[in-house]
């Protein structure tokens, strides 16, 4: 979701009518490459067609190409307002106060079913004794940790302490969701062993009375509609943890459908179905956490951000001032949820001093106002022929 920056003293001002005014013609300029608006919307539907179907042909490679270039073309014009205005242009103070207020609330509604739909399947999982049950009942239970741990560390980051965590605290989320997913994959295994137990027992066979099979059925079939209401509800937002709200409802009614199936099929059929069920459910808990792990892994390591987000922010360092003679270097990596960014920029040897670090720091300042950047380094040289900086890093 794209921020609107306001502009807030006059120096700030003062530096961007000077960025404004005069010859641009040393600029990098696509405006000549833009689509129109049609063909944004042909080459959209296009792709929309073969997401759908997914069966990929020559012409879905090549809508998917130009898909690709689009974004890119849109990436560079948003990174255009940046250079020109010193901040992304956006929705309205009121307007942008009225989405956060839809947001929190669909956080907050998503929050209050969970512990909801998690004591009613609590419940279900009692009086049924089943253990595909059970095992929905644990991703629930990981719903709502998982909802934990994010409010409880983005809480943590709103709290700064720059003497005891001078670069802030952005680490903490990803490393929280580490323990608990290291946690998560314990119980999985233990459904998986207790499943493996009782299929291998000669205990007597599973079975619900009529009294036990309408509460189970009730309630199962309640809370995968409460599940599937809630998906299409976050899906209409485009912030990325309502979306991620939206995908975690999605997998609950998944969940909740094959336990279901699984307790009634062990009911009516063969009793094996029920661990079985339990056995493919805690699988994909497991699958699920697992690659969460790997990508929050990638966060804490310092992995570099996407080429077409690095030639984002090249764009936007060439077209920051016509005294950028060289792009030495540019660098973005993970760090927790957001980037880290190094820049090499390369003046002219006899500029003065105090223009040199006015041309810097604004591009430090232009950097940091994009969303996904937490803090960006400009570092400035005279030429770029000597070795890289850091060389013992490389």
């Amino acid at each position: 979701m794209v921020e609107t920056v306001v502009v807030e003293n006059d120096e700030q001002r003062l530096l961007l009518s000077e960025a404004n005014n005069g010859d641009r013609s040393w600029r990098l300029n696509f405006e000549g490459f833009q689509l129109c608006s049609e063909q944004k919307k042909k080459v959209k539907l296009s792709s929309g067609i073969h997401d759908c179907y997914g069966v990929l042909g020559e012409e879905d490679n090549v809508a998917e190409y130009y898909q690709q270039q689009v974004e890119v073309l849109e990436g560079f014009t948003e990174m255009d307002a940046l250079a020109e205005r010193g901040f992304i242009p956006g929705m309205s103070k009121e307007e942008r106060e009225s989405l956060v207020k839809s947001e929190t609330f669909a956080i907050r509604i998503s929050n209050i079913a969970n512990m909801v739909l998690f004591a009613a399947k609590v419940y279900a999982s009692i009086r049924s004794g089943s253990l595909a049950i059970i095992a929905s009942t644990l991703d629930s239970l990981l719903d709502l940790l998982s909802g934990f741990i994010l409010w409880f560390t983005a809480f943590s980051m709103q709290t700064p302490n720059p003497y005891q965590y001078p670069i802030g605290k952005r680490r903490m989320q990803p490393l929280g969701i580490l323990v608990f997913a290291s946690v998560m994959a314990t119980l999985g295994l233990q459904i998986i062993l207790e499943s493996m137990r009782t299929l291998v027992s000669t205990e007597k066979a599973f079975n619900l009375t009529r009294e036990q099979e309408q509460w189970v059925v009730g309630i199962m079939l309640s809370v995968t509609l409460v599940k599937f209401l809630l998906m299409i509800y976050c899906r209409s937002f485009t912030n990325e943890i309502v979306k991620a709200y939206a995908q975690d409802h999605f997998f609950d009614v998944i969940t909740n459908v094959i336990g279901l199936i699984a307790a009634l099929l062990a009911n009516y059929v063969e009793d094996w179905m029920d661990p079985v069920g339990a056995i493919i459910l805690a699988l994909y808990t497991i699958r699920t956490w697992s690659m969460t792990v790997l990508e929050n892994v990638n966060s804490l390591v310092g992995r570099s951000a996407a080429p077409d987000y690095l030639q984002k922010l090249t764009y936007l360092c060439w077209n920051h001032h016509e005294a950028v003679k060289h792009i030495d270097t540019v660098r973005a990596y993970t760090f927790g949820s957001h980037y880290f960014v190094e820049v090499d920029i390369v003046l002219p040897a006899g500029m003065p001093l105090q223009e040199a670090h006015d041309i810097g720091e604004s591009l430090q300042e232009k950097l940091e106002l994009l969303p996904e950047i937490e803090r960006a380094f400009v570092h400035l040289d005279y030429e770029y022929s000597h070795k890289p900086e850091h060389a013992q890093a490389h």
